[in-house]
């Protein structure tokens, strides 16, 4: 009987280093599933991007990236640079993991591995921002910038907690963006601290979604805007609507939508699935309906 072939993606330096001890079990668990498997470590920020890329074998059955959501990043863009229709797999070893949350991909290493192995395929949404893409979320402002100025050594100690006080550092020293925002049903435009397309239940540990608000796969994005208050005593009912998963406060912007068109006269620094990105001028957000065929829990409802 011919093997199925699996390429195993790994950062071994994410989260707390766990895929030093863990490998070996993952790697024996889809051996008995019946997978001839290539191991392949990443190196240095980007490379699984051009691994990917670069890859002549295009005849594995199956990706499965062992690592955070910036490793599953560089792994999706990779495969949609590279135009690979092979099924993806997600073992999270990182510090916040917050896509696979929503798509309730267990956080034991074997478990995740387990579940892999059963086979269970839903497609899945990709947002395109400019010539990158996000698994997950593009948010800038207050909070964002936590995922990824945040040491690696102290979210190995602090855990998702590291980007919380990270956050809360950024606070005492907020400065405003001023953008022109256009969506599938409006334009919104003014001085903001805060913004997100997201395509999660989660974006940077501290906004987080109710699960009848999001759909992974309907084509839409959610959208959030937090406006700049007038004066410093109206920035704490905009912390406590954060806070309490509460967007219908005054000065909040919420919307869904499948494009969006930014449009600001200043450089605006993003993070795009927890890495730093830059913009400037207009650019284009746009969700890719159904790009990534995705291995998710068998629990989980095909739809």
């Amino acid at each position: 009987m011919l093997q199925k072939k699996l390429l195993l993606i790994v950062n071994p330096c994410s989260g707390r280093a766990k895929m030093h001890t863990e490998l070996l079990k993952v790697v024996e668990i889809f051996s008995a599933a019946d997978y001839s498997i290539t191991v392949y470590p990443t190196k240095s920020k980007g490379d699984a991007t051009d691994y990917i890329i670069n890859l002549v074998d295009n005849s594995y059955d199956l990706i499965v990236v062992c690592g955070g959501d910036g490793t599953l990043n560089e792994v999706i863009t990779g495969i949609m640079k590279k135009r690979i229709k092979m099924p993806l797999g997600y073992i999270p070893s990182g510090t916040l993991n917050e896509w696979s949350s929503g798509l309730k991909i267990s956080r034991n290493i074997e478990q995740a591995a387990m579940d892999i192995t059963f086979n269970h395929k839903i497609p899945l949404d990709i947002g395109k921002f400019g010539d990158k893409f996000f698994s997950y979320t593009a948010s800038f402002g207050a909070f964002t910038s936590a995922s990824y100025s945040a040491p690696q050594k102290v979210k190995n100690v602090l855990g998702q907690a590291a980007y919380f006080f990270e956050g809360i550092k950024s606070l005492s020293n907020i400065k405003s963006t001023h953008l022109k925002l256009t969506h599938d049903n409006g334009i919104i435009e003014g001085d903001f601290l805060f913004g997100a397309i997201s395509n999660s239940l989660s974006v940077g540990g501290v906004v987080k979604y109710n699960k009848a608000t999001v759909e992974l796969n309907d084509s839409l994005f959610e959208g959030l805007l937090i406006r700049k208050p007038s004066n410093i005593l109206k920035l704490q009912p905009l912390i406590d609507g954060i806070l309490k998963h509460s967007f219908d406060r005054e000065g909040m912007e919420f919307f869904k939508s499948s494009k969006v068109i930014i449009e600001s006269e200043e450089s605006i620094p993003w993070t795009l699935d927890g890495e730093f990105a830059q913009t400037d001028g207009k650019f284009t957000i746009e969700n890719i309906h159904n790009a990534i065929t995705f291995i998710v829990p068998p629990t989980i409802d095909k739809k």
